[in-house]
């Protein structure tokens, strides 16, 4: 189990929603996620790096696309090149080998997680989208100002924009974490867990999962 502290990591794909049925026979909202190619490709200590770390791979890829310098970076390994790599710093790192798997029994059913991945990207958007802004009333000579922000600054003191002013610019693709997910079930014969609520990302999506650290 690799751990930072008490906390285990894996990578996985988000693949949807589904829904499962409880003991109560109420509907649960369920994320499923695929992390069924997790393998050690670098295993890193304080003799050798300054710092202990663990850094896994995830998803195949055609090998010759890869670059010379990754495709030895895995063939050091001794695995097949993975698409997709991050790198969790962990007490335990001795404990692992380049080339070993994980798979979904690093978090079994009813476990707490944190699930960090990347928000959909809604692009250049307007104050009202991005912040929630009230817009203006469209009647009695508004001239089509509905959905304008109005004034943003003044002509004295302290005549000029203030860091952190909530204007219209870029909306969403950022990290996000949700935090203190449950694993609702856990397949290991299929490398599938199914975690409770709503994940950040799109549909296909890169996520990190982690044992919950108000948990751990």
């Amino acid at each position: 189990m690799l751990q930072n502290g008490n906390r285990s990591a894996l990578l996985g794909r988000k693949l949807g929603m589904s829904q499962v049925w409880d003991e109560n026979g109420f509907f649960v909202p369920v994320t499923l996620v695929d992390v069924s190619t997790n393998v050690v490709t670098v295993v890193k200590s304080d003799e050798s790096d300054g710092y202990k770390a663990v850094q896994l791979g995830y998803g195949q890829i055609d090998p010759t696309k890869v670059t010379k310098p990754l495709a030895g970076h895995f063939a050091k390994a001794g695995v097949t090149p993975r698409r997709h790599l991050v790198e969790v710093r962990t007490d335990s790192a001795e404990s692992f080998e380049p080339g070993q798997e994980l798979t979904a029994e690093v978090f079994p059913e009813g476990v707490e997680v944190d699930v960090t991945g990347t928000t959909k990207g809604k692009g250049f958007a307007g104050t009202i989208k991005r912040w929630g802004f009230k817009s203006y009333r469209r009647t009695h000579g508004s001239h089509k100002n509905e959905r304008r922000p109005g004034s943003v600054g003044a002509c004295a003191t302290p005549s000029r924009i203030l860091k952190g002013k909530r204007m219209a610019g870029r909306m969403g693709h950022d990290t996000l974490t949700v935090q203190n997910l449950t694993v609702i079930s856990s397949d290991v014969e299929n490398g599938v867990l199914a975690i409770k609520g709503a994940v950040p990302g799109p549909k296909g999506g890169i996520v990190l999962v982690r044992t919950a650290v108000k948990g751990a």
